[in-house]
């Protein structure tokens, strides 16, 4: 194992393609979770349900997410890494900007429109994450790789913090939205500098390679059972996070709140989950196995949701400390994304890692109308309770049965 001196560490570890990750990262959460913060109050100024419209809302977006999530995957195996980090930000930002400008549209139902910029910019959001896990992984060394993923997501989190005070401070949701187009168009220029993965260029010179076969996750035994645990292990994240953070309103009268603030739950859950992302490639790199990092963590998670939704009656604070310590707990979101990276191969590792923590987003939807369908007959909390066990198993499964990815080698192909 290579050892490297403290000086070639920070140079290693704040390198340009580092740095940009973390920046595009960081827009990408504040673009991503600004609707959740401003749901309510942009909903209601216009009209609409805040319920109702809202989890609509949320569908087509992770839906957006999960489509793009396989368009920018592909599209980073064919025509490379960059390729997507230009054309996501693009797409994203642009409806972000249109976003902004939603009271001014009066050609369809306002929800509708709202709905369909949301689908647009979830297709855009989806490509940013993977593709500078990716370029990040195969840029730096194996022994630092686990750190370098880690302070990209932990800068990049904090995206959501900062929107919650953008919306607080411009008191204005559409303005939000506008700032959060403008930031991406800025990062698209700071982009032009980076440089595409050596790997990848190797890889492509080579034309009897395939690259970018999506459905050979679906055609393959191995990959397919590699791919889906790779998805199951994140379920539990976003269980927490568009369940029990996004939809915290919800909660408050059967806990005996007057209200909760989702914006609020966001932002405690994402200030936790960004200290914790910052560490969990530190906590993998002593551990020596990503595995049993992030074993361990999703088991503190699932300690705090135990805490939140058995422990009866709660204040709005103790709810809110309920979602930083589930917020602290999800903070492997970058390790996991690490991991499929380093489980395929260079021909298939874009695909894969763009595509799997979509997917993992794309479950939103479906524990949504799972999680609705129960309160029809049983309450909230009871509701969550059975969502979040079916999250929980096959989250843990998967992370049982996964294999070690700790220092292996990136230069390979399927």
């Amino acid at each position: 194992m290579k050892q490297f001196t403290f000086k070639e560490k920070l140079r290693i570890l704040l390198s340009f393609p580092v740095i940009i990750a973390a920046l595009g990262y960081f827009v990408d959460i504040y673009d991503l979770l600004l609707f959740g913060i401003v749901r309510i109050p942009s909903l209601i100024s216009m009209g609409l349900d805040a319920d109702k419209v809202g989890t609509m809302i949320i569908n087509y977006q992770m839906i957006g997410l999960v489509l793009g999530g396989i368009i920018w995957g592909v599209y980073g195996d064919k025509k490379g890494r960059l390729s997507v980090l230009f054309g996501s930000i693009i797409v994203y930002s642009l409806a972000n900007i249109a976003c902004g400008f939603l009271p001014q549209m009066n050609f369809a139902d306002k929800g509708t429109i709202y709905a369909v910029l949301r689908f647009i910019a979830g297709i855009g959001l989806a490509g940013e994450l993977g593709a500078g896990i990716t370029l990040v992984s195969e840029t730096l060394p194996k022994e630092l790789r686990a750190i370098g993923t880690s302070i990209v997501a932990g800068f990049g989190v904090l995206g959501a913090v900062v929107a919650q005070f953008t919306v607080e401070l411009v008191e204005s949701w559409t303005t939000a939205y506008i700032i959060g187009g403008l930031l991406g168009i800025a990062l698209l220029v700071l982009r032009i500098s980076v440089a595409e993965s050596g790997i990848f260029k190797a890889v492509k010179e080579n034309k009897a390679i395939k690259r970018g076969n999506f459905f050979s996750f679906f055609s393959n035994k191995v990959l397919f059972m590699k791919y889906m645990r790779c998805v199951f292990m994140g379920i539990p994240i976003w269980y927490c996070m568009g369940i029990l953070v996004f939809m915290a309103n919800q909660f408050a009268p059967e806990m005996g709140i007057a209200s909760i603030n989702p914006g609020k739950a966001i932002m405690w859950a994402y200030i936790a989950t960004s200290i914790s992302d910052f560490s969990s490639g530190w906590f993998s790199h002593v551990l020596k196995s990503r595995k049993k990092a992030i074993l361990y963590m999703l088991l503190l998670t699932l300690v705090g949701v135990v805490m939140m939704l058995f422990s009866g009656k709660k204040t709005e604070n103790m709810y809110y400390f309920y979602c930083f310590w589930i917020g602290f707990g999800s903070g492997f979101w970058a390790m996991l994304v690490t991991v499929a990276a380093e489980q395929f191969g260079t021909n298939l590792r874009s695909t894969a890692t763009t595509s799997v923590p979509n997917m993992i987003r794309g479950s939103v939807p479906l524990m949504l109308i799972g999680f609705d369908y129960l309160k029809q007959t049983r309450s909230v909390i009871i509701s969550a309770k059975i969502v979040g066990a079916i999250a929980f198993t096959l989250g843990i499964y998967a992370t049982l049965t996964i294999s070690e990815t700790h220092n292996r080698e990136m230069d390979f192909v399927e």
